[in-house]
């Protein structure tokens, strides 16, 4: 397997998933500069989620007409040209339209780089490679909360978003000599309706889940936003039906493998999206902890999640992707669950080994699900494939923040009081069941799918080659 390739793009990705999280950490003091509240700051997370949800679903389109290596490449230039905007940003209206900005390089980033590293890795090397790839997507939430709280502490807010310039400069050039042409044929004509429908109904739900979360605007506005969100979805299932080569062809969910992919992905990144949400704000709110000292306990996690890539190829071919699959959702579950057991008087230690047991698990789990999504796709339907598990991707993790957040404005209705410990008990509970429930579309799978991409074989199989 040809390494420099799937390093090359999770770099990109890892400064892509770093900055849409250290930028939380400095809230405050971004809020403090700019003259506004740090409530109202919470805007530019919107923004940026929203601009993903309305451009991604165009990525695979773009990469399939204009060349994937060519439009990776020009993601990363506007992915820096919106970091130096954010950098120089003096009012609310200016940093919100440049994290905007930001999104557009970043929705392009993510799914065009796993297209190009499908389409230039055989199927037998593919779990490795996307071993690789998923790292940055793990280890870039934990370590963004303490690296934007050094930097912020130590140095500068501007300096979070002038880092990615040469990072970002490096992996521009570097992507131009290593990454390969990837030759497609040539797409159908843009689906404009479809379009329109996609970008009113992820940008439309994400917004309002954002708002209901993240409560910077009147949550009316956010139960509007995701009604008219969900309006558009049932519109354009519609016209999906009845388009011979729709934007996000639902087609796909035919293929047993990645429809199990997609739905049980989306269930267990729910998980995903909650708890790097759930665990910084308990450990403060509820355990007095400094936000420098919660995000050292959660960064444990990466090293979990580093680890994985060194195994994950072997217990594959061992075990196969259902029962792999499987036992990472179960443990997943249980690891989460362990979270609603915490108190102060929990030794850190413990509370670090449990949350390093959690990223072991996650990771399995993301480079197996990953992998799986493209283990029967045809080579024709790669780019529709990344497009919309990258769709169902930033869905699932906005939910996981909505749901996590609408459970404590709950118990704090219910209760009359400040946020208490027992609330995030709750949440941690309520979370874990639905990472549980993930496991339910594995079970229905074969116990040899995607055996072309795991090379599991099953003991009557083999005992038939001898």
């Amino acid at each position: 397997m040809n390494r420099i390739v799937p390093l090359i793009l999770a770099v990109a990705l890892f400064m892509e998933q770093m900055d849409s999280t250290v930028i939380a950490t400095s809230l405050p003091a971004i809020a403090h500069d700019l003259g506004v509240g740090p409530i109202t700051l919470k805007l530019a997370l919107t923004a940026y989620m929203v601009s993903l949800a309305i451009f991604i679903p165009l990525s695979g389109w773009m990469a399939d007409r204009f060349g994937a290596k060519r439009i990776f490449r020009l993601a990363i230039l506007v992915f820096i040209f919106g970091s130096i905007l954010c950098a120089v940003s003096n009012s609310l209206v200016a940093f919100v339209v440049s994290r905007f900005i930001q999104g557009m390089g970043g929705a392009m980033m993510t799914p065009v780089a796993r297209l190009v590293l499908v389409r230039s890795t055989s199927r037998s090397e593919l779990v490795s490679a996307m071993a690789m790839l998923t790292i940055p997507a793990l280890v870039g939430p934990l370590a963004g909360p303490p690296l934007g709280g050094f930097i912020t502490t130590y140095f500068a807010w501007h300096w979070i978003f002038l880092i990615n310039v040469p990072v970002g400069i490096v992996g521009y050039v570097l992507s131009g000599i290593y990454l390969p042409e990837i030759h497609a044929s040539p797409p159908a004509p843009l689906d404009v309706r479809g379009f329109l429908l996609c970008a009113v109904a992820a940008g439309g739900t994400m917004f309002g889940l954002s708002v209901i979360s993240l409560p910077a605007l009147p949550p009316e506005i956010g139960l509007a936003a995701t009604v008219l969100g969900l309006l558009s979805g049932w519109l354009y299932v519609r016209h999906a039906k009845n388009h011979p080569a729709p934007l996000l062809d639902l087609r796909l969910f035919r293929d047993r493998a990645f429809r199990a992919a997609a739905v049980g992905g989306t269930l267990f990144r729910i998980s995903v999206g909650a708890v790097p949400f759930l665990m910084p704000l308990m450990l403060q709110v509820g355990f007095g902890f400094s936000p420098f000292q919660s995000g050292l306990i959660t960064f444990t996690g990466a090293i979990g999640a580093i680890t994985t890539k060194f195994l994950a190829k072997r217990v594959l071919t061992f075990a196969g992707f259902r029962t792999t699959l499987i036992a990472a959702c179960v443990a997943g579950a249980a690891l989460t669950s362990a979270s609603s057991l915490f108190t102060p008087e929990t030794s850190v230690v413990l509370m670090s080994f449990v949350l390093l047991l959690a990223g072991f698990a996650r990771s399995f789990f993301f480079t197996s699900v990953n992998a799986l999504t493209f283990a029967d796709i045809s080579d024709r339907d790669v780019s529709k494939a990344t497009s919309m598990s990258a769709v169902l991707q930033q869905m699932s993790l906005a939910l996981g923040v909505a749901i996590a957040g609408m459970i404590l404005e709950v118990e704090t209705m219910l209760t009359g009081t400040q946020l208490e410990l027992r609330d995030f008990h709750i949440a941690f509970m309520i979370i874990s069941a639905l990472t549980l429930i993930a496991v339910i579309p594995f079970i229905t799978m074969a116990k040899n799918a995607g055996a072309s991409v795991s090379g599991h074989r099953l003991k009557e199989e083999t005992a038939a080659v001898k």
